[in-house]
């Protein structure tokens, strides 16, 4: 039995749902805002985050309040054809991609609001055995990038492990510098992205330092161009896929087929996307790893629950939300997480922060 049809058939009875806004300023020098989707039903209560990232997509989600009838006893899977079919957007997204986002924020506040009602955890339903979390933290070094936010870390977690971002203006010495502290496992080259505030069109200088200086990090999200190809074509293997990554169809149409690749909730949209991409991996010997976007509430939670059923051991990019702060605190929770997931329903009971 696939994964989808393990939880696509839960019964679910949805009565209303309801809209709640968070904002936190985060690492990224950018005010994050968020949307948590409460459904409630049979006098349980489901929870979903939607990580949609223009701030105005989220005011006009949250003064429209909830307009969408989704009220009725139906199975799971009939519930997510019924969010599916629907325009989550009262207005239209700024990017096309965040239909994906609010998509995944409904449905995945519905499974949890399913398993809660059936009295069952996710890890029960598809038979997992939650495990310790590894997971890194996911890192931008400022403009111009110094070695700050890393030591403001370190200094408090010597043991922290780093995702970092790099761009044209990381010189010899700062590279060395984070060399030396032996602490990054993977580089995130963002080279699919346009339009955005991490656009980082493709530089064969700075791919061919950062890929010498790290010969043991992953490679994500390579601009795979005239220029570039010569330098990653020889470590292919080391590559791994994120932002072009929607569906099983984007694995399978990848130049080169990936060791590993980054599965993000969110990115697939559907849980039944999702939970196909998990199969096909698995099916396939290609590694995953988790990716975070920012999440203020419930949504880390959950990339830290799937985390723990389908790839504990890897790069998760699944940090507790406090080491995303401009300033982190004393006492966060150090990798690897011990599991802690809700007795019923899809929830993470450890804290956020």
């Amino acid at each position: 039995m696939s994964l989808w049809e393990r939880v696509a058939g839960l019964p679910i009875e949805v009565e209303s749902y309801a809209l709640e806004g968070l904002e936190r300023d985060v690492s990224s020098d950018f005010t994050r805002l968020s949307t948590v989707i409460h459904m409630s039903g049979g006098g349980e209560e489901g929870l979903g985050e939607d990580v949609t990232y223009d701030g105005m997509d989220h005011i006009a989600l949250q003064d429209a309040g909830p307009v969408h009838d989704l009220s009725g006893v139906r199975s799971f899977g009939e519930f997510c054809e019924l969010v599916g079919s629907l325009d989550l957007f009262p207005a239209e997204p700024v990017r096309e991609v965040s239909r994906l986002y609010r998509r995944w924020a409904f449905e995945s506040a519905a499974l949890d609001l399913a398993l809660r009602q059936a009295g069952r955890s996710l890890a029960d339903v598809v038979e997992r055995q939650p495990r310790p979390v590894n997971f890194v933290v996911s890192l931008r070094l400022g403009d111009p990038p110094t070695m700050e936010p890393i030591r403001k870390r370190l200094d408090l977690y010597p043991e922290l492990r780093f995702k970092l971002d790099p761009v044209q203006g990381w010189d010899d010495g700062l590279i060395s510098d984070l060399v030396a502290t032996g602490a990054v496992d993977s580089v995130d080259l963002k080279g699919f992205y346009k339009g955005t505030v991490v656009d980082n069109p493709g530089d064969a200088g700075l791919y061919s330092r950062v890929i010498e200086a790290f010969p043991a990090a992953w490679v994500e999200d390579p601009d795979v161009n005239e220029e570039t190809r010569p330098i990653l074509e020889p470590i292919r293997d080391r590559i791994t896929w994120d932002a072009p990554i929607h569906s099983v169809a984007d694995i399978e149409e990848l130049e080169w087929k990936p060791r590993m690749v980054n599965i993000k909730p969110s990115r697939l949209g559907s849980v039944q996307e999702l939970f196909t991409a998990y199969d096909y991996c698995d099916a396939n010997g290609i590694g995953a790893y988790g990716g975070g976007q920012f999440e203020l509430g419930v949504g880390r939670g959950h990339i830290q629950y799937l985390a723990s059923l389908f790839h504990p051991d890897t790069p998760n990019d699944t940090a507790p939300g406090g080491y995303n702060s401009t300033n982190p605190e004393p006492g966060l929770p150090s990798s690897p997480l011990a599991p802690a997931i809700a007795p019923a329903g899809f929830r993470w009971e450890a804290p956020v922060a």
